[in-house]
């Protein structure tokens, strides 16, 4: 454990407060007229997924957890989780459904992914910006929409809804943004 200043915290932190450890979700240093500054932090307990929101003076001091982040590769999931395999060293790590949460909707065989490794858990996992998919099906277009940019919804090979523009049809690869399962582009392949 390393401690650090509180204003010097940002998303994706991993802190240690009072013996539980919680990522970063939100940072923010706030400088009033009159006062100290503090900063406002909205954490996620990784053992339980509660979210909690703390004040910290800027200057007090935090234990910041060492976490490592390394390259895993998706190899299945099961009754007992979603099991990662290290590709250099080929240790096998797993992760309860709960600790991958909708990242789980993304996941591919093969799919190289960053976990975060504290102690030798797997406490968070980080998708590659961008995976690509094929619409299952879409809605017809509605004629005569050309006036604002319209879109219209899709499913996507892995059950997830998303728009997409008209020109898209059933059996086209696409390319989805995983932070938000937006659409950015027909797929080159």
């Amino acid at each position: 454990m390393v401690k650090v200043i509180a204003s010097s915290l940002r998303k994706g932190n991993v802190v240690d407060v009072d013996g539980k450890l919680y990522v970063v979700l939100t940072a923010q240093n706030f400088h009033p007229g009159k006062g100290t500054p503090v900063t406002q932090v909205d954490m996620r307990r990784i053992a339980d997924g509660t979210k909690v929101s703390e004040r910290w003076k800027t200057t007090e001091q935090v234990e910041r957890a060492f976490v490592e982040d390394t390259d895993h590769t998706f190899l299945y999931n099961d009754a007992e989780g979603f099991h990662f395999m290290n590709p250099e060293t080929y240790d096998q790590l797993t992760m309860s459904p709960d600790d991958v949460g909708d990242a789980a909707n993304y996941l591919s065989e093969g799919m190289t992914v960053i976990l975060s490794i504290h102690e030798g858990v797997a406490i968070a996992l980080e998708l590659p910006r961008h995976v690509t998919l094929e619409i299952t099906e879409t809605e017809p277009v509605v004629k005569g929409q050309t006036a604002s940019s319209s879109y219209k919804p899709a499913m996507l090979s892995n059950g997830v809804r998303t728009m997409v523009p008209p020109h898209i049809d059933a059996g086209t690869r696409v390319v989805i943004l995983t932070e938000d399962g937006s659409y950015v582009e027909r797929a080159k392949d």
